[in-house]
């Protein structure tokens, strides 16, 4: 693995030096096998001599060297070797005719690989003596670094790098950046690597030593997949010792453990309080934005410059835009009677419904402490079931800086702690909305209740915090989820895709449908609720009937895709995928037989998240409704129904298509959990 790596590296012009150890360990082996072989079983019944190392040293580095030969000539890469010796290093002379080899080496692209010659060296014994100027690989490595005048060290160890404590204790956290002051006397070795001569306290000491003398270091493991090539692609792999960290990175800089563990002591401060203290805190984070929001457009509005300085594409950067119309008119309808409702949102800026929103849901009744259930066990023995916050979640979002709002507030609502990590293309928006909604925060709960963390190399170490944080709660792409729930032992409460169908039945009233589609394609067409599907009965197809609905999207811009059906007779381009969310303005057109064909192809090609059927029977309509599997099944609406402010939620957290704990549209209570008591009486 290591030679493979070395070889792309190589390749690519890098200059490589390596820096190896192992000939004792393996010249003891052959040496125990020989001597067993030559021994008689008299011999063998005595009490066996232990093996000069310096012997082994000597038997094994004509292996080691012919092993790393073998495997870098089947790579076509030339390997040399050299020798050194403590001693070597105490004369100038030596040191000058050890540059001018290594740099004619590296001249011919061959890789020297170094090795202390443990057969002829002054050291009472391998592994015992850590005199002189080096003592092991790693403070050979560290001197060869210094001398050579190299532009980086790493350093391979069987752990991911360097952590607080012994790397098996849970409780020990990976240190991505070494910083002398902040770490040296704080950090607690565990037992030395059952491979090589010292322990990480030693690599610890080449690296400092290595660094402060103006070589970087990074301490990585040697088995993870390519870490060597990472590590030179800049990528955040194990822990970096820099003689210039102290600089970067505050002594006082709050990690991503202390982090969620002052969120959580915040939450449990937050759920002493009263409900009307509760309720209070909310109508201050209201009055907050409302007197900021001259503050928080012109954030906002640097954002979206950015964004399309930077070329972004317009369904992001209308996630992005916090002043822009996001809602305009919901279209529903009860059985045989059509009404047109307006959004609530709707002439609003949207700051402003954000503000009506948190207000919506101070108003709201208190979730914390609600009795679910009250039995009597026995005589004067009561069981109470009550509903009480999860903890400490974990949001990660990407564009939407209107999602901090809506999350925080319901993070202060149901009493959780909550850690934030946005887009870096909403930077100034979410720290502008951050530094709000916290400064509304009262002292006696303290604004580390909300934290929000703006580099996505935090991401990683959150994710192992399945001790402290009890939900993660990923808004994004597909990939964006999908990266997480692989990446964590957390649950994880959202979304992969947003693929909703309405599908227009035979029995529909063509008006209403053509309201209910463009409403859903057109309204909000990077929302995860807008329609990425059309599903058409056959009849509709035939009559002439959908022609009038492909009109109005094709007038409205919205570029049409066919499925193998819809594409014959419709002549339009053929859809690549069927299951594809667009999130802009296009989407797909598929005919269908009828109901039980539209609900097959939704659950083979949809994403259990909000579907529609258009009809004036009712019939058709319960079947619909009742076998279509998804987290939201709607009859004459429009999917972008499906949302938390719409449902009466106040705001919403996310939306799940998880069949555990929450579904659909999360607001309040899906960040509550359940606590039992037991009073005597």
């Amino acid at each position: 693995m290591i030679c493979l790596q070395l070889e792309k590296l190589n390749s690519r012009g890098f200059e490589i030096i390596l820096v190896t150890s192992g000939a004792v360990g393996a010249g003891r082996q052959r040496l125990k096998y020989r001597r067993l072989v030559n021994s008689s079983f008299a011999d063998l019944q005595k009490p066996q001599v232990e093996l000069d190392g310096k012997a082994c040293a000597a038997v094994g580095q004509n292996g080691l060297m012919a092993l790393y030969d073998t495997l870098f000539s089947q790579l076509d890469v030339t390997s040399s070797q050299l020798l050194v010796t403590d001693n070597d290093f105490k004369h100038a002379d030596f040191r000058l005719q050890l540059s001018q080899t290594v740099n004619s080496l590296l001249d011919l692209r061959s890789i020297p690989i170094f090795n202390e010659n443990d057969a002829i060296s002054t050291r009472r014994a391998p592994y015992e003596d850590s005199s002189g100027i080096f003592w092991d690989n790693d403070s050979l490595a560290a001197l060869l670094a210094m001398e050579l005048s190299a532009d980086l060290l790493v350093l391979l160890s069987d752990v991911d790098g360097l952590y607080s404590g012994p790397p098996s204790d849970p409780r020990s956290k990976l240190i991505h950046t070494y910083i002398k002051e902040k770490h040296q006397g704080m950090i607690t070795f565990g037992d030395k690597s059952r491979m090589g001569r010292g322990g990480m306290d030693a690599k610890v000491k080449a690296a400092a030593n290595a660094a402060y003398a103006g070589t970087p270091v990074v301490i990585a493991s040697g088995f993870a997949a390519d870490n060597i090539i990472k590590v030179l692609n800049g990528e955040r792999v194990g822990t970096l010792f820099h003689k210039d960290a102290h600089l970067w990175i505050p002594l006082t800089e709050v990690g991503a453990h202390d982090m969620a563990i002052a969120a959580r002591d915040s939450s449990r401060r937050l759920q002493g309080l009263s409900s009307d203290d509760r309720k209070k805190i909310l109508l201050d984070v209201a009055d907050a934005l409302e007197a900021n929001q001259n503050f928080i457009k012109v954030e906002n509005e640097a954002d979206v410059a950015d964004a399309r300085e930077a070329r972004y594409d317009e369904s992001l950067v209308a996630r992005l835009t916090l002043t822009s119309l996001k809602a305009r008119t919901l279209v529903f309808a009860t059985y045989g009677q059509t009404q047109i409702s307006f959004s609530p949102f709707e002439n609003k800026i949207l700051i402003s419904a954000l503000v009506k929103s948190v207000r919506m849901l101070a108003d709201m009744e208190d979730p914390i402490g609600r009795i679910l259930k009250k039995t009597e066990l026995a005589d004067g023995l009561l069981l109470e079931k009550t509903s009480c916050p999860l903890g400490v979640l974990l949001v990660i979002f990407e564009s939407r800086p209107d999602a901090l709002v809506q999350i925080a507030s319901l993070a202060i609502r149901s009493g959780n702690g909550l850690l934030l990590k946005g887009g870096k293309e909403a930077r100034r928006s979410n720290a502008i909305l951050y530094k709000v909604i916290t400064s509304a925060i009262p002292d006696n709960v303290g604004e580390k209740l909300i934290g929000l963390l703006t580099s996505r190399e935090d991401i990683p170490d959150l994710l192992k915090l399945d001790d402290v944080i009890d939900l993660v709660i990923p808004r994004g792409s597909n990939r964006l989820v999908s990266q997480i729930k692989n990446s964590t032992k957390i649950p994880v409460l959202g979304h992969a895709d947003g693929i909703c169908h309405v599908y227009v039945d035979k029995y529909a009233n063509m008006d209403m449908a053509k309201r209910i589609v463009l409403d859903a394609k057109i309204d909000y067409p990077a929302a995860c609720n807008a329609m990425e599907t059309l599903l058409v009965h056959e009849d509709l197809s035939s009559n002439g009937s959908i022609q009038d609905i492909i009109r109005e999207l094709e007038r409205e811009g919205v570029t049409l895709y066919g499925g193998p059906r819809a594409h014959s007779l419709l002549d339009i381009p053929e859809a690549d995928s069927l299951h594809h969310e667009y999130s802009s303005r296009a989407c797909t057109i598929e005919i269908v037989d009828d109901v039980n064909a539209a609900i097959d192809h939704i659950h083979k090609h949809g994403s259990a998240h909000t579907d529609c059927i258009v009809t004036e029977d009712s019939d058709v309509a319960e079947r619909f409704l009742h076998q279509v599997d998804s987290a939201a099944v709607f009859h004459n609406a429009s999917t972008r129904f499906s949302d938390g402010a719409r449902f009466g939620l106040g705001a919403e957290v996310g939306i799940s298509t998880s069949r555990i704990h929450a579904r659909g549209p999360v607001g309040v209570e899906g960040l509550l959990t359940t606590r039992w008591y037991v009073n005597f009486i």
